[in-house]
């Protein structure tokens, strides 16, 4: 278990794994501590001078010395996204998303050297996997993902929680420590951050819908096989 005591000191190297830590650790205490969930979801579209609950929960983990307001105000945006989750999404564990789909190259697409980003979760949404209830339009994925691309700082704030409910609803994990790195550095790169969200979605979309089309032609081969084999 990650705990407060064991907060890995900031730097430039150990930006992500502190938000992973970070992040770990508040699924972890949401699952643990029903007061401790109710006090951080209480922050959710909030800001930072409006949730007076969490910062017994936030503080403890925010970078020494003085930090951009955006990456403060990340802490608490995704602290409180992860608390507002369904009980039944409440996990234990803030790793890359996974999916269960038995394509190897769409389970490939959704792991990237810069972790998995939301764009990538919003692919993963729309499609078909064994045991999802429900999935997402694409159309759907497709205006969400591009609006929250267009949004300023504040904007993204607005829009996001909305989103991320949306896709931990049909069940799609979200990588809470790449997003976290994403909304803190959101002001400064959104373009770049923009431009990977979008290549991910179209990417791992694109390839889904490519390995469909083949399992299709491979299903309507063997239909074909198998009435000439009968006609014999």
């Amino acid at each position: 278990m990650t705990r407060a005591g064991y907060i890995p000191q900031q730097s430039a190297s150990s930006r992500t794994p502190r938000h992973r830590a970070f992040t770990t650790w508040v699924e972890e205490i949401c699952v643990q501590d029903a007061g401790a969930r109710t006090a951080l979801r209480s922050g959710l579209r909030k800001d930072l001078d409006s949730v007076p609950r969490m910062h017994r929960l936030v503080a403890p983990w925010l970078p020494e010395g003085r930090l951009p307001a955006d990456t403060e105000r990340a802490y608490y945006a995704v602290a409180a996204m992860i608390a507002a989750q369904p009980r039944s999404a409440q996990r234990i564990g803030s790793g890359p998303a996974e999916t269960d789909s038995n394509d190897e190259s769409t389970r490939k697409a959704a792991f990237r050297v810069y972790g998995t980003s939301l764009g990538t979760a919003f692919a993963l949404a729309v499609v078909e996997e064994p045991g999802r209830e429900k999935e997402m339009r694409a159309g759907t994925a497709e205006s969400r993902l591009n609006l929250l691309t267009r949004q300023s700082v504040n904007g993204l704030h607005r829009h996001l929680p909305g989103s991320v409910g949306y896709l931990r609803s049909v069940g799609v994990q979200v990588d809470w420590a790449q997003l976290l790195d994403d909304l803190s550095n959101w002001g400064r790169h959104s373009g770049r951050i923009s431009r990977r969200w979008l290549q991910d979605f179209y990417r791992l979309r694109e390839r889904a819908i490519r390995d469909a089309a083949d399992r299709a032609d491979e299903q309507e081969l063997a239909e074909a096989d198998l009435a000439a084999a009968d006609a014999t």
